[in-house]
């Protein structure tokens, strides 16, 4: 039977280390599939129980230095100031004092502080060494296994106080850079701990404090002023307001009422509310954009996957370099210890993770800091195509249109009233998910109108809807279904085309004699769209396009509105999906806004789509590319800005991590530079690119 594990694995900091657990995994007979995030520490494995255990995959990665537990245990436990390579680095450094104070003002011989110096080399070179001869057995020589060469290569010349050294600023900055990296875990540490570990449930008359884990759906959780939500449920009793900022990144609070909608992470502010728990926490709105979080490093930039091609070349060069530079010049020019000498340092300017991690950093950073602002970015690869997009095109309704259309017009054609036009026509659309058919419901609602039972439904994709009410046809729907049905009289055509000059869209009601009705809906421009759109254009933005299915006067209209470019009108989901086709022709890279349920087909044929809107709507949650949990515009310039931050940020590490490379290896050849300067350099400048990648959590 095939199982899922997830595992934490300590001291998993850079593209080698997760080398070293493939190719361990790679021996492992059972093992179906495995899924490394180095910036979640974690390893996620498929693997059959009949072959394999899990203390088998775990013993098989003890085998590679790293240490591997289950993620609850390592949550509950992992400190990372307590890990025993920060044990083992704090005895070496105190070793290399003791010696150096006994030498230097104590004057004890040089050979008895040799002597102190080897033995923190071997105590701060031991986690390297372990994971670097396990990197040497599966011929995949790493950083640290160049680390661990120019250790043993000094001590064998005699030079145990530059080996101690040499182990100690290695292991120095490797705890700086997996501490700089714990800086980016903290930021999804910090998403998970928005929603409390326990939740008030009633149950049988008593009210328990349970673990979230235990609550069951459809169990009743209360929820009093000052504390948040463990989980996504509705209002059952009671009524107050919710600071939603965590998820959504509305800086006002949100008024609920029963029946209403609540997220996980989000904080009561005022009344005592009962919650129905509708689903556990790992689907809740919060627990899916912790996943994405997560995640965002799986799907790869162009820049991540230069980075690991990059590593992939480096290491091995570097070590057939550094035995370049001891036998030809040795061999010309004779003096063995000198070129041997230099080799080392070539070896050991070359140890650095810098340009490996601080790529993911960066990336993880950005996405951390676009979550706390209500935007989940699926990973790299939508990050980097953020900021290389054209042209934006936009769906109307919900997302530059508010989404809150109103009836404004009742027109009858025969012997029905008003409010009968109205009562058919919503007893029809309370089938449908259209954001006009809840118009048309509010509407009926405030005349006292009940909606009508009906015998019969039938959806036509792309204009409406047909039912059987008392054993009467009607058809409600766009007007494309009165031309299919040839029942459009000169006068309708009248008055359908007077409404849509003043910008509303027409909803045509259909009985056996024809048409029976017109129902008239306006829908308007949200307040910040033309200031949202003309800020799109000023940061480069070459066309934004608006697409619909609404007809072209009301399109139009709220087209003069927003100050778009230019708009495709009457478009059914299929035809959208082929105008965004012919936009990428146009403009190359094209996003698409809409909000993720009928624009998915469009958003999944664009580079970005980007769902609006998108608290508790799963649907929009995965379609999405990019997803703004909250109805605000705002958020897509943002996203764009931080887009090419990161792009800038990751492209000055580049160039950093290779300018101090191109520095440091020549000067090792020239023999100028030795082998502390040499690793102190090094591993500074590895700190700095990581740190720099940090400043995208701001």
């Amino acid at each position: 039977m095939v199982k899922k594990i997830t595992l934490h694995i300590e001291g998993l900091d850079c593209e080698d280390e997760a080398k070293l657990i493939r190719s361990a995994m790679g021996g492992v007979k059972g093992i179906t599939s495995i899924e490394i995030n180095i910036m979640a520490r974690a390893m996620k494995a498929d693997y059959d129980d009949r072959l394999v255990t899990e203390q088998d995959i775990v013993k098989a990665i003890a085998g590679t230095g790293l240490k591997a537990r289950k993620k609850e245990e390592a949550a509950k436990t992992s400190v990372w100031w307590k890990e025993p390579r920060i044990l083992t680095l704090s005895a070496c450094g105190l070793i290399i004092l003791f010696a150096f104070v006994f030498e230097h003002v104590f004057g004890i011989s040089h050979r008895s502080a040799s002597f102190l110096y080897g033995i923190a080399t071997l105590i701060g070179g031991y986690y390297p060494a372990k994971m670097g001869l396990a990197a040497v057995k599966t011929l995949r020589p790493n950083i640290r296994t160049l680390m661990v060469a120019g250790a043993i290569g000094a001590a064998s010349l005699g030079l145990w106080e530059e080996s101690a050294l040499l182990v100690l600023i290695y292991s120095l900055g490797d705890v700086l850079e997996a501490y700089a990296s714990d800086r980016v875990r903290g930021a999804v540490k910090k998403l998970m701990e928005l929603a409390p570990k326990e939740a008030l449930v009633r149950r049988d008359g008593q009210e328990l404090f349970i673990e979230v884990g235990e609550v069951r759906v459809g169990d009743i959780i209360v929820i009093r002023p000052g504390e948040k939500l463990p989980l996504d449920g509705k209002v059952v009793k009671g009524s107050s307001s919710l600071d939603q900022s965590s998820i959504t990144g509305e800086s006002m609070p949100v008024s609920k009422e029963p029946g209403d909608e609540v997220f996980a992470g989000t904080m009561n502010q005022r009344g005592t509310i009962d919650v129905l728990v509708t689903k556990p926490f790992e689907d809740t709105t919060l627990g899916k954009i912790i996943h994405y979080v997560e995640e965002a490093e799986a799907r790869k930039s162009s820049y991540q996957r230069f980075g690991e091609t990059f590593g992939r070349y480096y290491t091995p060069s570097m070590f057939a370099l550094a035995i370049l530079v001891v036998i030809i010049p040795t061999v010309i020019f004779g003096g063995f210890s000198e070129w041997f000498y230099r080799g080392l340092v070539v070896l050991v300017v070359s140890c650095s993770c810098g340009i490996a991690l601080s790529i993911p950093v960066s990336v993880v950073a950005a996405v951390a800091n676009a979550a706390r602002h209500g935007v989940l970015i699926k990973g790299g690869a939508h990050l980097e195509a953020v900021s290389r997009l054209k042209a934006i095109a936009f769906d109307k309704t919900g997302s530059l249109t508010l989404g809150r259309p109103i009836v404004t017009d009742v027109v009858t054609f025969g012997e029905l009233t008003d409010k009968a036009v109205l009562d058919i026509a919503a007893s029809i659309e309370s089938r449908s998910e259209h954001v006009l058919a809840d118009a048309i419901l509010k509407k009926a609602k405030e005349k006292g109108l009940s909606v009508s039972e009906l015998d019969w439904f039938e959806a036509i994709p792309g204009m409406g809807a047909k039912a059987i009410i008392n054993g009467e046809t009607y058809c409600v729907g766009s007007l494309n279904l009165c031309t299919r049905l040839e029942v459009l009289t000169p006068d309708a055509e009248g008055k359908i085309r007077d409404l849509e000059r003043q910008g509303k869209t027409v909803v045509v009601l259909i009985g056996s004699k024809g048409l029976l009705g017109i129902i008239a809906v306006r829908d308007e421009l949200r307040p910040d769209a033309r200031d949202v759109l003309k800020r799109l254009k000023n940061m480069g933005m070459r066309s934004i396009i608006m697409l619909t299915g609404d007809n072209a006067q009301a399109a139009k209209k709220i087209s003069e509105e927003a100050g778009v470019d230019r708009f495709m009108a009457e478009l059914l989901p299929e035809e959208k999906v082929n105008a965004v086709i012919a936009l990428k022709k146009d403009y190359g890279m094209v996003g698409m806004v809409g909000d993720g349920v009928n624009d998915a087909p469009a958003m999944v044929a664009s580079d970005v789509g980007i769902a609006m809107g998108a608290a508790g709507t799963d649907v929009a949650i995965e379609t999405g590319d990019v997803v703004l949990m909250a109805d605000d515009l705002s958020k897509i310039p943002y996203v764009i800005e931080l887009s090419g931050r990161t792009a800038a940020n990751i492209k000055q590490n580049i160039v950093f991590s290779l300018a101090v490379i191109a520095f440091l290896v020549p000067m090792a050849l020239a023999g100028v530079i030795g082998l502390v300067p040499g690793i102190l350099i090094n591993e500074v400048g590895g700190i700095l690119v990581i740190v720099n990648g940090l400043r995208l959590l701001k």
